[in-house]
């Protein structure tokens, strides 16, 4: 589908009361812009594989909206109108900038695709990760290759946390072993445990996009799904999972969500683990590692057993008593 895309030119001080206009306008799907850097207690509260590296704030600011390309032209003109009235009264009191609205056109094929040119090839222990894309490295030919396009859905691998868990599936992994992999993504984790020789793989993931990705992922790497099951729905609230799961225990569990998913997930998960299995957590800012150390322990089921650190993120493993 093709959309209208303008932009509209100000300064990185307007860019909350600019979007508060045009929320007032009725405009949604903003997109803003500028070189503002982040900051540590932003960051911490980030879950994504890239930050972006960008120049000096120069002030300027791009705030962008759309509308449907075969939408009435009428329309649009009337509200860019509205729009250039409001932004000239506020320019009594804030500076607005140039205030300039740039037109072009957009696909949705582009929003998909876009973010592909930050997400390249990198090395975690002995698998080689790459994008469908990418042409391969020859000078890691001798790697075990992990092709991966996450499609919509979370997971190329390259961030601290994903790294965290292959790392700790390698530690544990065992041929044959049974895996169930919480909040799949992509489905990387998965991909590695079977590289690793694991045996029946469960997955699940909240996210449907997370699910048509892991068909993809699973096919692109030619690893048959005989053995793999791929569930749509969250663990937490769906007694029937957890019922599937308790019946048939896992040698390990792994879970990259986030802290705040993670500590209740701590509660259940001994239910799903052989004795002696391992559960894997990961996705864990720094700040949130004593709550999930605590959750763990609360579980009379679990025994906390190693905390791995990788910049501002924490794995959290622990033993089925």
């Amino acid at each position: 589908m093709k959309w209208n895309k303008y932009t509209l030119k100000t300064t990185t001080e307007a860019t909350d009361f600019v979007s508060g206009i045009m929320i007032e306008l009725g405009i949604n799907g903003i997109q803003i812009e500028d070189n503002l850097q982040i900051t540590q207690e932003e960051k911490e509260k980030m879950f994504i594989d890239y930050l972006p590296d960008l120049p000096e704030d120069d002030g300027v600011a791009y705030i962008s909206f759309y509308t449907e390309e075969n939408a009435d032209d009428e329309n649009d003109e009337n509200l860019l109108e509205s729009l250039r009235e409001k932004l000239k009264e506020a320019n009594g009191f804030i500076n607005i900038g140039e205030g300039s609205i740039e037109k072009s056109t957009t696909e949705d094929v582009d929003w998909v695709n876009n973010w592909k040119k930050y997400f390249k090839s990198f090395t975690v222990g002995d698998f080689y990760i790459k994008p469908t894309w990418e042409s391969v490295d020859e000078k890691c030919s001798h790697m075990q290759m992990i092709e991966i396009d996450p499609g919509t859905a979370f997971g190329t691998g390259k961030h601290e946390t994903t790294q965290l868990c292959i790392n700790q599936l390698t530690k544990y992994i065992k041929a044959g072993d049974e895996v169930l992999d919480l909040g799949c993504g992509s489905g990387i984790l998965s991909i590695v445990a079977k590289k690793l020789g694991a045996g029946h793989v469960d997955m699940t993931d909240i996210d449907q996009a997370a699910i048509d990705a892991v068909y993809d992922n699973f096919k692109v790497n030619k690893i048959p799904m005989d053995d793999v099951e791929v569930i749509l729905g969250n663990v937490l609230d769906d007694e029937k999972m957890q019922q599937k799961f308790e019946n048939k225990k896992y040698d390990v569990v792994v879970a990259n969500i986030l802290a705040d998913v993670i500590i209740p997930i701590a509660g259940i998960v001994d239910r799903f683990l052989k004795d002696g299995g391992i559960f894997i957590s990961s996705g864990i800012i720094y700040m949130k590692e004593e709550a999930v150390k605590e959750a763990v322990e609360n579980n009379r089921g679990l025994k906390l057993t190693d905390v791995v650190k990788q910049g501002d993120w924490r794995a959290v493993m622990a033993e089925k008593r």
